[in-house]
């Protein structure tokens, strides 16, 4: 393909003439990275989206045989940031997710960090990953706490981080969605939590931050 009909025709990438995050980057990236302190891996993600399906990728053509008819399409970046590309995966992975449901109530609680560990897990990506994985462990530890202590069995629950708040803060938990019951030690049967609530969250509080500063010591 022409690089002169590639550079033009990856001006248009978005569909239906909406608003997508590469093209708020493109107008204002720079801008933003210029008055910011970046990672090196956050310059990635944003040069990433940025060119996704773009001519700056490359692409291939494709042509039907019958009526002559081709296209050129575009590569993806395939970051793992980019909404373009995980579309589909996300799609997958909701999917499976509601796959596991089970047609029990279902409780949903929050686990947050204060905020005065922020500059300690944006230290560096070797933080990010211990402290961040010790959140997840606290708050399942203590979720599997209190299914023995108070249903003698075994909750089921999924967890979601979240890393930002509503204005792009550093605001770092996980999303708890808990299954009103336990599965009983020896698997045989289900045993009911209650539909009001499942567990007090101060009780819930109080362990977890235990479990989080001494797994931080």
């Amino acid at each position: 393909m022409p690089v002169a009909a590639l550079d033009a025709a990856s001006a248009a990438t978005t569909s239906g003439g909406g608003c997508e995050l590469a093209d708020v980057f493109r107008r204002y990236g720079a801008d933003f990275a210029d008055a910011h302190a970046l990672r090196s891996a956050q310059h990635k993600a944003i040069r990433a989206i940025t060119a996704c399906r773009t001519a700056a990728l490359g692409g291939h053509r494709q042509w039907c045989e019958r009526c002559g008819y081709q296209r050129y399409v575009y590569h993806s970046c395939r970051n793992r940031h980019c909404p373009q590309c995980q579309s589909t995966t996300k799609a997958a992975w909701v999917k499976a997710r509601q796959d596991e449901l089970l047609p029990v109530p279902y409780f949903h609680n929050v686990f947050t960090l204060p905020h005065e560990f922020n500059a300690l897990v944006l230290y560096s990506e070797r933080n990010q990953r211990a402290l961040l994985k010790l959140l997840f462990d606290a708050a399942a530890q203590t979720l599997l706490e209190f299914g023995r202590q108070e249903l003698s069995g075994k909750v089921g629950f999924s967890l979601l981080l979240h890393t930002w708040d509503q204005q792009l803060r550093p605001h770092f938990h996980v999303h708890c969605l808990i299954a009103s019951g336990a599965l009983s030690a020896d698997g045989s049967r289900w045993i009911a939590g209650g539909r009001e609530f499942l567990f007090p969250v101060r009780g819930l509080s109080k362990m977890f931050r235990a479990k989080y500063l001494d797994g931080l010591a």
